[in-house]
Parts: C-alpha cells; structure tokens; sequence
C-alpha cells in the first residue's frame, strides 16, 4: 500500500498543479509548487513507516528545508540572468544541498522554524532581481515527456527519501522533503521559453506561497503524536487551503 502511494500520490498533486499552472499562468504556477504536493506525501508515507515520533521530527526539519526552498528560486533567479537553465540549476541545487545539511544538524522547535520559514520568505522577496511588470506571454509549447518526465521525477524523490528515512534520520529526511523537483522543472522550462524576467516573475511565486507550506508542516509536527496520522494531515490539509486561499486575496487585494 505505501509502495503505491510512493508512486501514485505525489506523481499526481505535481501533474494536476502543472496543469493548472499552464492554465492560469506563471504567478499561479509558482505559487502552486509552494505548496507541499511533494513533501506532503513524504511527509505521510515517514509517518507511516517509520512512527509518529519520527514523522513529528522530520515535519519540524521540513520547516528549515523551506529554508533552503527559498534560497533555491533567489539563487536559480540571478543566475538566470547571466547563464542557461542548466548551469543556473546546478548552482541552485548545490547551495540548497550545503543549506540543508547545515540546516539538519540543527534541531529547534516547530515554532522556532515555522519563524524562520516567514523571515526567510521576506528576504528572499526582497533579495530577487528587479525586472519590469510581468506581460501576457506564450510558450512555443512544452515537449511530449514534460509531464512524464515531472512524475518520474517526483515518484524518485519520494521513494529514495522514504526508503532512507530509517538511514537518514528525521532531520535529514525532513530538510529534504521540500526539495525543489517540481518547482526546478518548472524554472527551468521558464527560463528555456520564456526568459529571464518570465522565471523571475515565476520564481517569487514560491516565497509568497509559503506560508500554507510552513502551517502544514507546523500543524503535522505539533499534531501527529496527539492526533495520529490521518487526523493531523487532514487538519494539515485544511489550514494550508485555508490559509493559503486567504493569502492570496490579501496578495490580490494588494497589487
């Protein structure tokens, strides 16, 4: 049963937010890879096999993996304006990687982290490169293996994670759950098609969407002892919508 949720579950959340990001747009699609499609079912999957105990752990390190989420689309952002989208990628995941094994080492409290996320996302909105208001653009369309490819992607990170979770420990599990799989596809597609100022407009979507990540992951640390697994995730799941819906007609009754 976890096996196919391994390879089922998060495959899918990152496919339909693809979808709607194509839809809707790249504000939208920024924001909808801020939330936790990926490290939620990570997330889930430890709690089940590893405990509660452990599960409780890794969400408060998912906290600081955030962290480095936020430092991976202002890292990816400048580098964008002077390389291609695969060396701005390597330079990307190489500091998000040296961040997170800092950052695992540390071991703070749920509310200490869910701090640090906030600060985090402010500087990293005020750390990104300023470039004119974003425009309607179009794509000369995105490549048959895009979506497959998005999936096989995300089914890898998820299976390598939790199977080594037990290795890894819950810090280092944690901090790796938010790993930038999807929203690195997405930049680096921006970037291919639509250029810089397009992945930068992309990329800020993240910080400004991760605050329904940071309560999901804060809800699942502080609940999962008390409320077992499908309890906490189901509140988990209802603050982040909530939260997140809210966010967003604050960010639009603002621009």
């Amino acid at each position: 049963m976890t096996l196919l949720l391994k390879l089922v579950l998060a495959p899918l959340l990152v496919v339909g937010s693809s979808l709607a990001g194509r839809r809707w747009g790249a504000a939208v699609a920024g924001t909808l890879v801020a939330l936790p499609i990926v490290a939620g079912p990570i997330l889930f999957i430890t709690c089940l096999e590893q405990g509660l105990r452990f599960g409780a752990r890794a969400a408060s390190a998912s906290l600081l993996g955030l962290v480095s989420l936020a430092t991976f689309t202002v890292v990816f952002a400048w580098c964008s304006r002077r390389t291609g989208w695969l060396a701005s990628l390597s330079v990307a995941w190489l500091a998000t990687l040296a961040l997170d094994l800092g950052l695992a080492r540390l071991d703070l409290p749920p509310l200490v982290g869910f701090t640090l996320v906030l600060t985090s996302a402010w500087l990293a909105l005020r750390a990104f490169p300023h470039v004119p208001t974003q425009t309607t653009t179009t794509t000369s369309g995105w490549p048959w293996w895009d979506l497959p490819g998005r999936a096989l992607a995300t089914a890898g990170l998820v299976v390598a994670v939790t199977t080594a979770a037990a290795t890894l420990g819950p810090s280092m599990t944690g901090v790796l759950a938010p790993f930038p799989i999807a929203t690195s596809v997405v930049a680096a597609f921006v970037l291919a098609q639509q250029g810089t100022d397009a992945t930068v407009h992309t990329l800020r979507g993240v910080p400004r969407g991760l605050l329904g990540f940071a309560v999901f992951c804060l809800l699942v640390a502080i609940l999962v002892e008390r409320l077992g697994t499908a309890g906490a995730f189901a509140v988990a799941v209802a603050g982040t919508l909530t939260i997140q819906l809210i966010w967003r007609r604050v960010l639009a009754s603002t621009a």
